[in-house]
């Protein structure tokens, strides 16, 4: 079904704290039936990695989506009309949203609203065959083993503990370890560095375990842990060789299936230069073990697959920063030590995803800067792009829904974010992936894994704050980025405003800031408030917090001295440093204004998560099975598809 823009619905169903969008595939009939097909291929390797990730975000996700499902599937109509069975599927649902039991942002397990007595009568009603059972478990065996784990909070109640001073590995209920605790991984995976810079991600595809004590990496690979369903990624990315658009571009994708059958990290930084210097072609992908969110010590990552194409018109925005890249380098505020004497192989675009799949979907990053090893971009550059069609569903669905007329001081504020705040938001995300995270550079010795627990927040802050520096600067009106001295204020305004109270809106009562972007936002917030001698400040007006910006020049000021501390702290690895600056300002939550805040954004009846339905694509062929065309549907439902990619991409 392909819809005329005018068409096209942007927001679909709404549950729990989540709403779900579908994004639009701009363009996507124009492509030629090559890369269509790549796409086609590439979007099945996309998504045969999701169980994968259900794995890796707790060991039990995986049982309890498909004990769930069964229920949800078989359920006879006396149960369907039960208020527990509508529990379950919101359950269900949030499940299939957070790849597991634990909230995809704040990582606290979730709770199900229906009964343990609902649960247990429903599973038993069950024939054995729809259940995962392991050989020789009974299904009173598989309920006793699962009840506690979804309806007691305090069985492994985090999906990752960030908490300073207790056991980050032991507290944590993420699969990436077993039988270890935080001092032997760190100690293991210490022995494994190298007195050169030039070394792998130690520990990136691998789970940690001990056996007979020793402990041994158990590694993620075709003929390893998770073979079932990397043989299927390999399969479709083979198949996908078929359609490449140019020999560099089936170069790389070889580089990464050789990855995959040898699980050796060497090949995967081999796949990664490549991946950096493939510039032509119109199609490319993100497959693998990329990011370490999901990892309390940053080192294991978490599978994602994204499929994109190149939006060449957005990409000139992106194409004029990347090739002012040196002069953003050496205009920086931070110590000339610390800055890159050459800027090597930035390369930034803007395009369209065209599947989402693991750890990407539904909720998905807008914008991507990889790889993630400090010394490939040193010497080899990155690659970044900012994912347009979600940007233009973000703000198709948020348009008149009253947040910043309830959160926005005054009139003329709200003018100024109305006028420039799309396009300094888009700016923003450019600045922090294309140019943020690939500036700057380690001194010589610095292991890059130097700042733990505090690394994810720091490395986002950095990008952040190279953000926000820049994007007030006239050098960017001269490029024709910003359209005069003024927009910048929009983004100021927006940036803060998130970071010291609507942020507030994704934490639950009582509980801490978790999640590395959320902390990242905090300590800048936080940190320039107490910092700017009333350049910004908290007021309260007619019993309601806002924020007050009072001096915006000043603020840039601000913000190229924390981006100066935050960069020396990268730079010379210094973990004390990074530990104060976070604990002090990305932590805590004042409970009255977090309060006030849950009550001002409950009366507007917005979800603050969104997360995207992925179209569908079929193959069409002719009466001689020739393949003429990919067809789009987006008419189905995230209950649907889910189902869909579970009986049709499980795998483990």
């Amino acid at each position: 079904m392909n819809l005329m823009k005018e068409d096209f619905n942007f927001s679909e169903e709404k549950f729990a704290d989540l709403q779900m969008l579908r994004y639009r595939l701009n363009g996507f009939e124009n492509l030629s039936l090559q890369q269509k097909s790549l796409i086609f291929c590439l979007s099945k390797a996309a998504v045969f990695g999701r169980d994968i990730t259900f794995d890796q975000q707790g060991k039990y996700n995986l049982t309890i989506r498909k004990v769930i499902e069964a229920i949800y599937v078989n359920a006879d109509q006396t149960s369907r009309n039960q208020n527990d069975f509508s529990s379950l599927e919101v359950y269900l649902k949030r499940v299939w949203f957070s790849s597991g039991i634990y909230h995809h942002y704040g990582c606290e397990k979730f709770l199900p609203e229906f009964s343990e007595d609902f649960f247990r009568e429903q599973v038993v009603r069950l024939d054995d065959s729809v259940l995962p059972l392991r050989k020789g478990q009974t299904k009173q065996q598989l309920i006793d083993e699962l009840v506690p784990v979804m309806f007691d909070p305090t069985v492994l109640p985090k999906r990752v503990n960030q908490t300073d001073g207790e056991d980050l590995i032991l507290t944590s209920a993420c699969n990436f370890y077993e039988g270890v605790n935080q001092k032997e991984v760190e100690e293991f995976y210490a022995q494994k560095k190298l007195p050169q810079d030039e070394q792998p991600s130690w520990g990136l595809n691998s789970k940690l375990v001990k056996q007979n004590n020793q402990l041994i990496e158990q590694v993620w690979k075709v003929d390893g842990m998770y073979g079932s369903a990397i043989k299927q990624i390999v399969f479709w990315l083979n198949k996908a060789l078929e359609y490449t658009e140019n020999e560099q571009q089936k170069t790389v994708l070889q580089k990464l299936i050789t990855y995959y059958n040898t699980g050796d990290l060497h090949d995967f930084d081999d796949y990664s230069i490549a991946w950096v210097a493939q510039q032509e072609g119109v199609v490319d992908t993100i497959n693998g073990f990329i990011e370490v969110y999901g990892d309390p010590l940053g080192l294991k990552g978490t599978w994602e697959g994204i499929v994109e194409y190149v939006d060449e018109v957005a990409t000139a925005r992106t194409r004029t920063i990347a090739n002012n890249a040196q002069w953003f380098e050496d205009h920086s505020p931070v110590d000339p030590r610390f800055r890159k004497p050459e800027v090597k192989g930035v390369s930034a675009q803007v395009i369209c995803a065209a599947m989402l799949g693991g750890d990407e979907y539904p909720a998905s990053a807008i914008g991507i800067n990889l790889p993630n090893a400090n010394w490939i971009r040193s010497t080899y550059g990155s690659k970044s792009v900012t994912i347009g069609n979600l940007t233009e569903a973000y703000t198709k669905a948020a348009h008149g829904n009253g947040f910043t007329q309830e959160f926005v001081i005054d009139e003329p504020t709200r003018e100024l974010i109305e006028k420039y705040g799309d396009v300094c938001d888009d700016l923003h995300t450019d600045l922090h992936e294309c140019l943020g995270h690939g500036s700057g550079r380690l001194l010589p010795g610095t292991d890059p894994d130097a700042l733990k627990a505090y690394g994810n927040t720091m490395e986002e802050a950095r990008a952040d704050l190279f953000g926000l520096y820049y994007i007030a600067d006239h050098k960017l009106v001269e490029l024709g980025l910003t359209p005069n001295d003024e927009a910048y204020k929009s983004q100021y305004y927006t940036y803060l405003m998130n970071g010291l109270i609507t942020q507030l809106v994704r934490i639950k009562p009582g509980l801490n800031i978790e999640e590395a972007h959320m902390r990242n936002r905090a300590l800048i917030a936080y940190w320039v408030l107490e910092q700017g001698n009333g350049c910004v400040e908290i007021v309260h007006r007619d019993h309601k917090t806002y924020v007050k910006i009072n001096d915006y020049k000043q603020l840039r000021v601000l913000f190229g001295k924390l981006l100066a501390e935050v960069q020396r702290i990268k730079s010379e690895g210094d973990f004390d440093a990074a530990r104060e600056l976070v604990e002090k300002y990305a932590v805590k939550v004042d409970p009255v204004l977090h309060k006030e805040v849950l009550d001002r954004y409950a009366k507007l009846n917005i979800a603050p998560y969104k997360g995207f339905i992925n179209p569908k694509m079929t193959p069409v062929y002719d009466v001689h099975r020739q393949l003429t065309d990919i067809v789009l549907d987006y008419s189905e439902s995230f209950a649907e598809q889910n189902l869909r990619y579970s009986k049709e991409y499980g795998t483990l």
